[in-house]
């Protein structure tokens, strides 16, 4: 019951704070998922993540648990998809843990589907879009070097991984985020505000309970009883996590990811989901990466209200300044004209965080098409 670690994380308010982790948490997560992954002292894992990010914690533990080989991914390798590509491939890695967004931009580097020591590439950390992989693994597929490609939802409170799915080529193919089951010892609901659950199909937000529940928020007490809250379908005592992230029951029981309830944005009387605009552009044959962005300042009620929407893409072929436009022509195809972005950025790449997530500060100012 003894603390393990502190991990800070981002607070709406602009106030980090420490999630309380104990060694009890960190050894039930590798009780839990080892059925799944068969881990043993044959893998070679890597610590790509830094340690203030607790993916870290499942690659530093999950490799010496099992009396596994750590890679430990220097920071300049990390931070260069090409370096990085070559020392997966010299190392033999078989455990590789990845951000979509740092994934994506490493099988740029991968047209010959190489990186065959590979045996499971698990994602966390972020939203998965399937259809990102299915060029790539595709291409693995032929050669007979595809790895399981395994989508954990995660949160640092319910210590790094709830959820486990595999994806097969069916997945691949799916437009939808689908984050599958939890593990084994944990719970998820899918809940009202009223903590009900809601129907089959509806949204509602995830709250995870059992045994990875984090201690709480560090010297953080009001705020722990904000986001931890009593277990209304557990036993007396139980706690609930409230996420804050949207999700909605499929039919088969699998949980579909919708992002956090903060990502839907209202302009001028709409409601809108920016990962419905994402997942239309990603659908275009030649984007490699998207994300849309709310910018500009003000309200409903505000006439100087300059918000817009703003499409940054990673083409295929590269930037082409002078054919923004075909982004627009394609969306306005396919959604409403109020969810249709007014400006386009394209990159060569997306600027990442030390966490390998994507650094939305460090996108450029946008020009308009």
């Amino acid at each position: 019951q003894q603390l393990a670690y502190v991990i800070y994380t981002s607070g709406s308010t602009g106030v980090p704070k420490g999630v309380g982790v104990t060694h009890e948490n960190v050894a039930r997560l590798f009780d839990a998922t080892q059925s799944r992954f068969a881990f043993d002292a044959q893998d070679v894992w890597t610590l790509f993540h830094s340690y203030a990010f607790d993916f870290s914690v499942w690659e530093m533990f999950g490799a010496l648990v099992h009396g596994a080989r750590l890679v430990i991914v220097p920071h300049w390798s990390a931070r260069e998809p090409a370096a990085f590509h070559a020392l997966l491939r010299k190392e033999r890695v078989t455990v590789l843990n990845q951000t979509p967004s740092a994934f994506v931009q490493l099988i740029q580097t991968d047209d010959g589907n190489t990186l065959d020591s590979l045996r499971a590439v698990i994602f966390g950390g972020e939203r998965l879009e399937p259809a990102s992989l299915a060029r790539w693994a595709e291409g693995a597929r032929r050669k007979g070097t595809l790895p399981a490609l395994v989508n954990m939802y995660g949160i640092t409170e319910t210590t790094v991984h709830v959820t486990h799915r595999t994806l097969d080529e069916a997945a691949l193919r799916d437009g939808r985020s689908v984050i599958g089951a939890p593990l084994d010892d944990l719970t998820l609901h899918v809940l009202d505000a009223d903590l009900n659950r809601v129907p089959v199909g509806a949204v509602g937000e995830l709250y995870v309970g059992g045994a990875g529940l984090a201690r709480g928020y560090l010297g953080r007490a009001a705020l722990s009883a904000q986001r931890f809250v009593p277990d209304p379908y557990g036993a007396p005592g139980a706690r609930l996590y409230r996420s804050g992230d949207l999700a909605r029951r499929l039919p088969d029981g699998d949980l579909e990811y919708l992002g956090r309830n903060d990502d839907q944005v209202k302009i001028h009387g709409f409601r809108i989901e920016l990962g419905e605009i994402q997942a239309a552009l990603r659908a275009h044959p030649e984007v490699r990466d998207v994300a849309v962005l709310v910018l500009g300042h003000g309200d409903d009620n505000n006439a100087n209200d300059n918000r817009r929407l703003i499409a940054y893409v990673v083409p295929r072929g590269g930037p082409d300044a002078g054919d923004a436009g075909r982004w627009q022509t394609w969306l306005a195809a396919r959604l409403p004209g109020h969810m249709v972005p007014s400006s386009y950025v394209e990159l060569e790449r997306f600027p990442l965080t030390p966490n390998g997530k994507l650094d939305r500060r460090a996108l450029p100012a946008p020009e308009a098409v």
